[in-house]
């Protein structure tokens, strides 16, 4: 396998991390996945960085909702779309600030040749996407006015409720069928995103949620960090019909490093084998093809395996996938071709 081939993520939540204003991402940074000396060392050519809202904190223990059979953790509160839209300007000033800080480094990117040029050029590219869409009022007026400062991507709900839909609590062993989707206003959503060409994520939506968007996209359907429930019967990952339909649309999935989506058990123990993550990879290659499987980390917004520390696993997952099996055309596919495709296909400039 060539040691060059780069790797584009489809989710991480590393701007968590910066938002201080005073942590650069080009210092190495303590207790994360991601920095710019470890991804540059990994091959990390960039990926979807996520404007993610934390609800408030619970005074109740991971402890309380873990049972003999698993868990099942209520949906958080949810959050006013003025203290969203407030954190999301917060983590946006660091992505651009970053780009500021580094300009020939790293490139915040709002159009394919951007994104292409950036990954031949060895420069690391960012996408702004927002995780769960608290910060778009109702008018959808913020949507276009974030859309003109780089806004890219967005997943309508994270795992609460919200004005646009119902997201999927963690629990397992479930269905992703726990609840409503889209509200009138999510499909409003969907369709001002069609026509702006700003990718939907339907990671973290209900299964009924995904099929609203599924059956009323004009886009390639999209799951960036969500993995296969044959596998991992966990109410985040993705049934036989979902991974279907992606495929269908031309879609593609970023397999989610998260232990407890990886593990076939579910529990949140780090002692995950390389064999375990590559069996998702495997799964939706040979059930739907390798068109349709990609990176969708969660770096920094999840427990990962010890067998990957940090972003740096990233390529020893491209490794043991050339062990399993996949060619070097394929894995530039999964490594970053599958997502430039899709965005080739939603992006509208």
């Amino acid at each position: 396998m060539k040691k060059d081939i780069p790797i584009f993520d489809g989710h991480n939540d590393t701007l968590l991390h910066l938002q201080d204003g005073l942590t650069s991402f080009f210092h190495p940074l303590e207790h994360t996945h991601i920095d710019y000396e470890r991804a540059e060392k990994s091959g990390f050519a960039g990926g979807f960085f996520a404007m993610y809202t934390p609800s408030p904190e619970r005074e109740e223990d991971r402890e309380d909702f873990l049972n003999e059979n698993g868990y099942k953790f209520p949906l958080p509160e949810e959050i006013t779309q003025a203290e969203a839209l407030t954190f999301t300007h917060k983590l946006a000033s660091q992505l651009f600030r970053t780009e500021y800080e580094n300009p020939d480094t790293f490139r915040v990117v709002r159009n394919v040749k951007e994104l292409k040029d950036s990954i031949e050029q060895g420069k690391m590219a960012g996408i702004f996407h927002i995780e769960g869409a608290e910060a778009i009022d109702l008018s959808f007026d913020s949507l276009y006015v974030l859309y003109e400062a780089g806004l890219r991507s967005i997943g309508p709900v994270w795992s609460r409720k919200n004005d646009f839909g119902e997201g999927v609590p963690f629990c397992y062993p479930s269905s992703p069928d726990t609840g409503d989707g889209l509200t009138e206003k999510g499909f409003e959503l969907l369709h001002h995103c069609n026509h702006l060409g700003i990718m939907v994520d339907t990671s973290h939506l209900t299964e009924k949620g995904f099929w609203n968007v599924a059956h009323a996209t004009v886009a390639p359907v999209v799951a960036t960090h969500s993995n296969v429930h044959s596998l991992c019967p966990n109410a985040r990952n993705l049934t036989d019909e979902q991974i279907r339909k992606i495929a269908d649309s031309g879609g593609v999935i970023g397999i989610n490093f998260a232990v407890n989506m990886l593990r076939a058990d579910g529990k949140f123990d780090t002692d995950v084998s390389m064999e375990e993550i590559i069996a998702h990879f495997r799964y939706i290659t040979d059930f739907v093809g390798v068109d349709h499987v990609a990176f969708g980390s969660d770096y920094d917004g999840t427990t990962i395996p010890d067998v990957l520390q940090d972003v740096t696993g990233s390529r020893k997952v491209l490794e043991a996938l050339e062990e399993d099996g996949f060619t070097e055309e394929e894995l530039e596919k999964i490594a970053w071709k599958n997502w430039v495709r899709v965005l080739e296909e939603t992006w509208k400039d």
